[in-house]
């Protein structure tokens, strides 16, 4: 049985088209200090409703050596609003300061162990994973937000402080799975914060 990406764990390398028409794997981040790999959509209200969220935090961190990277891994067959053109739809539109990458075959999602949208891996300089899990406590409705995880990891790892909370439970629509869905997390995982 597959899990989650550990802590610790290299980040694995992938190799996906973008909305700008490129493709990128993880050598084109390599003059990059922090990287935070995140899956997305285009359809989830946890997503819509805390990319805002996601932008300041990307925005504000853009100048400390930290690179937002978005992988939509959904199946179009199951949300044909997650297609690849809805995603470069979507980014002509917002305007989001990060790449968005497609994962059609959903094989980086199955690798990295994604379970949610959003979900946060957050990486060193050396690729290694310090943080997974959610951005913020209430994506869904940030107006009743009390906590901002993802802030919190980038304002210790860019000051070069140790990572207080490692690992926490991503929230929001579970990844729409071409087949059977993957069972990732151990059951003792789900009871953590």
């Amino acid at each position: 049985m597959a899990y989650t990406l550990e802590i610790g764990q290299s980040a694995p390398d992938f190799y996906l088209p973008a909305t700008d028409g490129e493709f990128y794997s993880l050598i084109d981040f390599e003059p990059i200090d922090f990287l935070v790999v995140f899956f997305t959509c285009n359809h989830c209200p946890y997503v819509l409703g805390s990319d805002e969220i996601t932008r300041q935090t990307a925005l504000k961190f853009r100048n400390k050596g930290v690179q937002f990277v978005g992988i939509n891994s959904n199946s179009a067959n199951t949300y044909p609003e997650d297609s690849f053109g809805h995603m470069v739809a979507r980014m002509e539109e917002f305007h989001f300061p990060w790449l968005y990458l497609h994962d059609k075959t959903q094989e980086v999602a199955r690798v990295y162990g994604a379970l949610k949208t959003p979900h946060f891996f957050v990486f060193d300089r050396s690729r290694k994973l310090v943080y997974t899990g959610r951005g913020i406590d209430q994506p869904r409705d940030p107006s009743k937000m009390t906590v901002n995880d993802l802030d919190r990891v980038l304002t210790e790892l860019t000051s070069g402080a140790d990572i207080s909370i490692k690992l926490t439970n991503p929230i929001g629509c579970n990844i729409k799975w071409e087949g059977r869905e993957p069972k990732w997390m151990p059951p003792e995982a789900c009871d953590l914060v």
